[in-house]
């Protein structure tokens, strides 16, 4: 990324993308990224810069747009001050006609191919801020679309594909969280580019209040990329503000590039694990088992027939507190309900522990029913108005408030005091009443400080699902809820487009019931097994519904992912470019290339009779690899031919895999093959 400025003026990035070789002469290059000018246009052009200003005449949305405290729009005029490159770099420039200074932040990361940007905005005197960019980057000409991501409760992580044209794309979400509708992120391909092939840039705002995203072409031609909070998050005047952190990347193969960057910084950088060498465990959650009808017989049944099934974290969900025997009331009451664990949550627990389980509860600590005691009490507690639609019955609590994050700390800590429980589930399951930065940071705060005094307690962000997913919450939390969809084959699909952002160590996903609550499709134990079996496993369903042959199959993928999950845990996601559109693959592949495994996913019917070659990638050409189809045995009946990876594994190179591909046997839809692959 090669940044150069004109006199002291704001810089601009004029080159972001292959490694440049370290002769190169920068001062050219900068030279030789000028436009040229011709009629009906200024006798310039105005910088695209790292914030682009209104008042130099540049002709697209600017990257800063304030008002002094009486109301007065300001149109700052930045100049260069001062820079440190002791860690990255770090620009300052001001504008001392306004009393402003604007300091961006770029910090690489040679590892993970990242690079943080921040942008710092601080005045002499208040100010009122109606939008903040994050360092502004240029677009690629040689791209004629862009995707970004969209989505719905059971429905998250759907990508749009936007073609470039005159104007802007522009994207926000005011929801008071990262939402379902608008994941803050965006990948820019370049023409022609796969999932394997070709030149990307991806973008990822690593907030969890609302963001908006600006993607416009210039009529010059340029194009600009702008993230940032919400415009008017900020609800009062003040002398210092900031954008979250961007992270951005460059690929020079394909969009897989872009995906395995964002998934090593999130895992790598980004969550702070409390045990680096603890396994992930198999998770199992009683949430579609018993939903609000806790009997502690039934629950202790029902965490002795997870653990034969091979869960090592039984989670205990939503009902076990205040009077909630629905999702009308006790939000914020959070003691245990006596009516239904007379001992409190001890014998509950030591069953978990005397099984071999860790034990974990869930939590929706920034919510809060009107029929509450705490609302009752405290009213004033709420966030909005009186007369605000109410979203699950229940308001949002005032986070920015510090009595009411003391209050949900003390609650939330004697619980956890008082128990050895390790992994909150953290649920939020509304939107809020309107946008406002303070309550973002509210409740960073409140997960810091639980972090602090519970260090060995994991955190899962749930919100309705895939309400909450950013590197900001991961940043305090070790797991994400993908979806609230247990269906597999509508995971197969959320869970291969999550992973352009999201690594299988933060990513849950749990066998759910044979009926899904959620779309009321039936689906085969083998197929629900191994779309869990891609992510971080567990199960969501009632085992005692399960007969023998469900729970074999079961318990043999378990223990398969359990034996697999050391290494891949730690590996990239590299999604395949099918030739088959009912196929929906990829391929998890250790860093050193040594193994891999492939998860090949059949979503629908295939237009055509037998399976087309399936293409794998990232291999070494002349090395030979081992394949077996380790589920051969599941072949149906109408497979009658005789392919050679049904007698069992066969060597092939790495060019033969990656030029011709794997030809699998044929099967029904909502099923799924899974490789093994060693390098020899």
């Amino acid at each position: 990324m090669v940044l150069a400025a004109e006199h002291d003026r704001l810089p601009q990035v004029v080159y972001w993308g292959a490694p440049l070789p370290p002769e190169a002469d920068l001062a050219t290059l900068a030279a030789a990224h000028a436009i040229d000018v011709t009629g009906g246009m200024l006798d310039a052009n105005p910088d695209l810069s790292l914030c682009p200003e209104a008042v130099r005449s540049f002709p697209g949305q600017p990257g800063l747009i304030l008002r002094g405290e009486d109301g007065t729009p300001l149109l700052p005029k930045f100049h260069y001050a001062s820079e440190d490159g002791s860690h990255g770099l770090a620009l300052t420039y001001t504008d001392p006609d306004n009393g402003l200074a604007l300091t961006f932040r770029l910090t690489p990361d040679p590892s993970t191919r990242i690079v943080q940007l921040k942008t710092i905005l601080t005045s002499e005197r208040p100010v009122h801020l109606h939008w903040l960019a994050a360092p502004v980057l240029p677009a690629p000409q040689q791209s004629s679309e862009m995707i970004d991501v969209a989505g719905r409760w059971t429905g998250e992580f759907q990508l749009n594909r936007t073609p470039w044209s005159a104007g802007i794309r522009y994207r926000e979400n005011r929801t008071g969280r990262t939402g379902h509708e608008h994941f803050p992120g965006l990948i820019v391909p370049a023409t022609g580019a796969t999932n394997t092939q070709g030149e990307a840039w991806g973008f990822h705002y690593g907030w969890s209040g609302g963001h908006r995203m600006i993607a416009e072409e210039l009529p010059d031609g340029r194009r600009q990329i702008q993230f940032g909070h919400s415009a008017r998050m900020e609800t009062k005047p003040a002398t210092r503000f900031e954008s979250a952190t961007l992270y951005v990347t460059y690929s020079p193969y394909g969009l897989n590039g872009c995906a395995v960057a964002f998934q090593r910084h999130a895992r790598d950088r980004i969550v702070t694990w409390p045990d680096d060498a603890r396994p992930r465990p198999v998770h199992y959650n009683c949430w579609e088992a018993v939903y609000f009808d806790h009997k502690l017989p039934v629950l202790t049944d029902i965490a002795s027939r997870a653990a034969a099934l091979g869960a090592e974290r039984f989670v205990l969900d939503d009902g076990w507190f205040g009077q909630r025997d629905d999702d009308t009331r006790s939000l914020s009451d959070w003691t245990v309900d006596a009516r239904k664990y007379p001992d409190g949550l001890g014998p509950l627990i030591s069953h978990v522990h005397g099984l071999g389980m860790t034990f974990g509860i869930w939590f929706e600590p920034e919510m809060i029913n009107p029929d509450s005691d705490i609302h009752r009490a405290h009213p004033d507690w709420a966030l909005g108005g009186d007369d605000q639609t109410l979203g699950r019955q229940q308001k949002a609590l005032n986070m920015a408030l510090p009595e009411v994050r003391d209050f949900i700390y003390d609650r939330m800590a004697a619980i956890l005091a008082a128990h050895e429980i390790d992994y909150v589930k953290w649920d939020h399951n509304r939107v809020l009443p309107m946008p406002d930065a303070d309550q973002t940071r509210g409740s960073y705060a409140l997960i810091d400080r639980l972090r602090a005094a519970f260090p060995q307690v994991e955190i899962e962000s749930c919100a309705s699902g895939g309400g909450r997913i950013d590197f900001g919450i991961l940043k305090r939390t070790q797991r994400v809820w993908l979806s609230d969809s247990n269906d597999a084959l509508e995971r197969l699909r959320i869970q291969h487009d999550a992973a352009l952002f999201l690594p299988l160590a933060v990513t849950g996903s749990h066998v759910g019931p044979r009926r899904c609550h959620t779309s009321g499709r039936i689906l085969d134990i083998s197929f629900r097994a191994w779309v869990a079996a891609q992510r971080h496993m567990g199960f969501e369903m009632d085992p005692r519904e399960l007969d023998d042959h469900e729970a074999r199959v079961l318990t043999e993928v378990t223990a398969w992912w359990k034996a697999n999950r050391d290494w891949m845990t730690l590996a990239d996601i590299h999604r395949l470019d099918a030739p088959d559109p009912a196929i929906l693959a990829e391929q998890q592949q250790h860093r050193t290339g040594d193994r891999f495994v492939v998860f090949a996913g059949k979503a629908a019917t295939s237009t055509q009779i037998a399976p087309r070659p399936l293409r794998l990638t990232a291999l070494e050409a002349d090395a030979t690899y081992r394949i077996e189809l380790i589920n051969r045995a599941s072949a149906p009946a109408l497979s009658r031919g005789n392919p050679i990876l049904k007698d069992g594994p066969i060597d092939v190179s790495g060019t033969w895999l990656m030029h011709h591909g794997v030809t699998l046997p044929w099967h029904f839809p909502e099923t799924m093959w899974v490789l093994e692959g060693t390098r020899l």
